[in-house]
């Protein structure tokens, strides 16, 4: 049943409207505390203070790996490669992705940041495996 890996995927997509609230709150409070004026933005997000560009940089991260999740849900579901092991990937990758985020935004520790998202990768690389030996 595809339901296992549905709910991994509402969460994924869940998760991105987490942080774009986070990125709109903290956006909010650059410009309500007199940190930056809307002229200081319009060109480039540079004068925002750090916790914004923060927030920022991690929102665009959403588009990036967790656009293979997406692909990689779509074809395991047309394949039919759902199983278990599948979904528990899918949801190590959405763990990744909210463990990333909070290390990301909070004190940004680029070691662990980093071997978070490779454990993230290597997910989506199980994934992808388990997507091949299933079509061939």
């Amino acid at each position: 049943m595809t339901l296992k890996l549905i709910y991994p995927t509402l969460a994924m997509i869940f998760w991105i409207f987490v942080v774009g609230v986070i990125l709109a709150l903290r956006r909010k409070t650059a410009f309500t505390s007199g940190a930056v004026r809307p002229d200081e933005v319009t060109v480039s997000t540079e004068r925002y203070p750090v916790p914004a560009r923060l927030a920022s940089a991690n929102f665009t991260n959403q588009f990036e790996t967790p656009v293979v999740f997406f692909a990689l849900i779509m074809l395991a579901m047309a394949t039919g490669a759902t199983g278990y092991v599948m979904a528990v990937l899918a949801w190590l990758y959405v763990a990744t992705r909210v463990v990333h985020t909070l290390i990301h935004i909070g004190p940004n520790k680029l070691r662990l940041r980093g071997a978070v998202y490779g454990i993230g990768v290597l997910a989506l690389f199980c994934m992808w495996l388990g997507i091949l030996v299933a079509v061939l």
